[in-house]
């Protein structure tokens, strides 16, 4: 019976780190990845220097569903990341008046906004018909801190190719660690 080959520790150690390494990223790249949140734009949902894990498969299974909060590249600079609530998804009716919105006719109710701001959309570049329909595989994204939020009241719609993944968990702070709603 011949003997069986021992690899050299060196080698054991290089093969596992690779596999780790390649695993990570296939992690990393099609089922979980996790985010920093930088700004102040989710208080109190999510609040500053928070970290989150986001489901980036899910997309493969289900739409973006009104109320979610998702991370997805920024419309305007595609190397940056944002997290809003999915507010209107496609073929509502959405509209804001006085900080309220509004849609396919009826005010939202929006237990997550602490700070209301009195923002009223009106004809812009952007929106050039109020109120407006969202169009098909696009999305209308607002900050829970309407006050202080770059959102689509400011840059238009996200697509759902840029849609990474809703947020499904908080994981820091530790005095934090849940599912955000």
């Amino acid at each position: 019976m011949a003997a069986e080959a021992v690899k050299p520790w060196w080698r054991e150690a290089i093969e596992t780190v690779v596999w780790a390494f390649v695993l990570a990223m296939i992690i990393r790249t099609f089922i979980v990845q996790a985010f920093w949140i930088p700004s102040g734009s989710m208080i109190p949902t999510l609040e500053i220097n928070d970290r989150v894990l986001v489901a980036k498969f899910w997309n493969w299974f289900f739409e973006p569903s009104r109320g979610s909060l998702y991370v997805f590249r920024y419309p305007v600079d595609h190397e940056r990341d944002f997290v809003k609530r999915v507010i209107a998804i496609p073929g509502d009716v959405v509209d804001i008046k006085e900080g309220v919105v509004y849609i396919n006719g009826n005010p939202t109710e929006e237990e997550y906004v602490k700070r209301h701001d009195r923002f009223t959309l009106r004809p812009s570049n952007i929106f050039p018909q109020v109120p407006f329909t969202v169009p098909e595989g696009k999305y209308f994204m607002l900050g829970d801190n309407r006050g202080n939020s770059q959102d689509s009241r400011f840059w238009g719609f996200a697509d759902i190719s840029d849609m990474r993944g809703p947020v499904f968990l908080r994981y820091w702070p530790l005095n934090r660690i849940g599912i955000p709603k």
